[in-house]
């Protein structure tokens, strides 16, 4: 049998020798199940969930900075393009997120 170990030449931090020491940095409780991947972008982690909310995390320290109330469940895995975020709900609506003067501003969309 051959092993082959493929390492790319642009990763310097994390390898098949310390990838077995990783450890939890942080976690955030949401109270009700997440039923898409989060996305991370900028130093925010943005995730949606099943209690009409849509979550912007601190990467580095979990620290929720805000959300945002939606109508129905976040069912999408939310998108980051040029600084603007985009997430669905099960209501069958698109929505939009851009960072403007240290608030949110959100537009709505709907695909039906």
């Amino acid at each position: 049998p051959y092993t082959t170990l493929f390492r790319s030449p642009y990763e310097n931090v994390l390898n098949v020798n310390n990838a077995g020491s990783l450890g939890l940095k942080w976690s955030y409780p949401i109270s009700y199940s997440v039923g898409a991947p989060p996305a991370v972008a900028n130093g925010m982690v943005y995730v949606g969930s099943d209690n009409f909310k849509l979550y912007a995390l601190n990467a580095s320290t979990g620290k929720k900075l805000w959300t945002f109330g939606t109508s129905s469940d976040v069912i999408s895995s939310p998108a980051v393009a040029n600084g603007v975020l985009y997430f669905g709900s099960a209501d069958y609506n698109m929505l939009r997120a851009e960072r403007q003067h240290g608030r949110e501003a959100m537009e709505l969309y709907h695909w039906r």
